[in-house]
């Protein structure tokens, strides 16, 4: 019996056609899951800065400088977000995506255990906060090798026509995250006291995250490097310093990125952190109330998300993201207003849609981040660019907002710094480059970009 040459070569073909397929399920699925569990750590600790760290870690402040000082501890992981991006961002180019996105994963998994099991200020006195300022440092060095890892995992094994939907993938991570770190949170203040879940209940879900990296640890294990960077490893065309060459040669863009994410990442953090603290302490709404709201709206943004992505990918990147800049800005002002209404329905609506702006935003981010970058030196460049943005905008939004309440009375100037955040963004973003129809594999697209 013989064999047809031309079959035995339809029937490979069919394989590696079939396999590649099942490649890029488990890219987007090793990503999204990932990036969900990097950010339920990451938010957990958000969200229990706003309840219970101020009393745990400063009891003996005021309430203004416990918030303040509590805050304070929250900005210290979007300081080190650069620095992740930076270190990761040389390994991610230079060994590859997979192998830093597991060290990532470990690295946030642990950090977010200790503090579930970290002593408070009242059993080791001023121990207690520097510890927690060293864990939350861990944090967000592992968060920012983690985000342009997972993005660029699912965009460069997916369909380069809809690079806009494959990268969106990832960012549902933070909705995801958000919906468990805040429902877990939810729960336990609805099945404890008041005492139980400031003593031990808020303790369970940090406690909870090294399952939950088991999980995502198994599924990472099992995915192939991309192809675009596996085809760098075989031509020999990796950068020896790519943390440092993506600046000599790409700063403009690195630039931009992080002022391009100033109306996104400000409010987000303001609408999912500070508002915690502003509904329950200045409008005297409960705790599960406020949960609930933010729990609702992350749930919402899970569609926003893929479906301003895949839009992406039809209009461009430039022209959802500045619409949904331009929404931003507008939309403070009715949000406080809402909060600021003395009724609850309407409260909790504004909370409600929050988070849509942000998805026209996140959606398409990023990939026109990633895009702006060649394959060899993208890890670096993107992730650099995009928690640059955290320093001046997701770290202090807490902490800026907390000030201007606290020496206006009123939430509309919060809105005013919104304003401010969206007119730098469409300013950024029209100076970037539209890449949505470009060939992001092949680096002549940069170099007449330059």
């Amino acid at each position: 019996m013989t064999l047809d040459p031309n079959a035995a070569s339809e029937a490979t073909a069919a394989e590696g056609t079939a396999e590649h397929r099942r490649q890029i399920r488990k890219a987007g699925l090793a990503s999204t899951v990932g990036t969900t569990i990097e950010w339920y750590d990451f938010f957990l600790y958000n969200t229990a800065a706003a309840l219970v760290f101020p009393a745990l870690f400063f009891p003996e402040s005021s309430q203004y400088a416990g918030r303040l000082e509590s805050f304070a501890t929250y900005a210290v992981g979007f300081a080190a977000r650069p620095v992740g991006a930076a270190i990761f961002g040389h390994w991610g180019d230079r060994i590859g995506r997979k192998a830093t996105l597991i060290i990532t994963l470990l690295m946030m998994g642990l950090a977010t255990t200790v503090v579930g099991v970290l002593p408070s200020a009242d059993h080791i006195g001023r121990a207690a906060p520097l510890i927690l300022v060293l864990l939350r440092l861990f944090q967000g060095i592992a968060v920012g090798g983690e985000w342009s890892g997972s993005v660029l995992l699912s965009m460069e094994w997916g369909d380069q026509k809809r690079r806009g939907l494959m990268a969106s993938l990832p960012q549902l991570g933070v909705a995801f995250g958000l919906i468990l770190g805040t429902g877990f949170l939810y729960l336990m203040s609805a099945v404890t006291t008041d005492a139980q879940f400031q003593a031990w209940g808020w303790r369970i879900p940090f406690l909870c995250s090294a399952v939950l990296v088991g999980i995502g640890l198994y599924i990472r294990l099992s995915i192939l490097e991309t192809p675009m960077f596996a085809k760098r490893v075989a031509q020999g065309e990796l950068s020896r310093l790519p943390s440092l060459e993506v600046w000599r040669a790409h700063w403009k863009p690195i630039l931009l990125s992080a002022f391009a994410r100033l109306s996104e990442q400000a409010p987000f953090y303001v609408i999912t952190t500070f508002t915690l603290t502003y509904l329950t302490e200045e409008q005297g709404y409960s705790k599960r109330f406020a949960l609930s709201a933010i729990l609702l709206a992350a749930a919402v943004e899970v569609v926003a998300v893929p479906l301003f992505g895949h839009l992406s990918d039809t209009y461009g990147r430039k022209r959802i993201y500045m619409v949904g800049a331009a929404v931003t800005g507008v939309y403070g002002f009715v949000l406080f207003a809402l909060l600021d209404s003395g009724v609850a329905a309407l409260a909790f609506v504004g909370m409600l849609v929050a988070l849509i702006p942000h998805g026209m935003q996140y959606g398409p981010q990023a990939s026109l981040i990633a895009e702006q970058f060649p394959t060899a030196l993208r890890y670096a460049g993107a992730g650099v660019g995009y928690q640059l943005a955290s320093v001046i905008a997701g770290g202090p939004a807490p902490l800026v907002a907390t000030y201007l309440l606290e020496h206006t009375g009123s939430g509309f100037a919060i809105a005013g710094a919104i304003l401010g955040c969206s007119v730098v963004t469409l300013i950024a973003v029209g100076l970037m480059r539209e890449h949505s129809g470009s060939d992001i594999a092949d680096d002549a697209t940069y170099a007449r970009a330059t």
